[in-house]
């Protein structure tokens, strides 16, 4: 795996030093973890965003709505009834 180097704080370093120590991984390891739950973390709060602005305007809302609804229909195809 092709690696590179990063700056960061002493601070930073001691706490993965502490969480090397602690867990058994890596320094990459555990930064990897990190920045990929922070992708994880940004993306959501992205689309809690625009979710929040979509709610926030009625009439797209509604519109929303409808269209959600239209798909509920298609749910249930070739589902038998029991």
């Amino acid at each position: 795996m092709r690696s590179a180097t990063v700056r960061i704080s002493l601070a930073t370093r001691e706490k993965l030093r502490s969480l090397t120590s602690e867990t058994g991984e890596s320094m990459q390891a555990i930064l990897d973890e990190a920045v990929e739950a922070y992708r994880r973390q940004t993306f959501l709060k992205r689309a809690n965003k625009a979710f929040a602005a979509l709610r926030s305007d009625p009439d797209v809302w509604k519109e929303e709505q409808e269209e959600r609804a239209a798909w509920d229909v298609a749910l249930n195809d070739d589902l038998e009834e029991e």
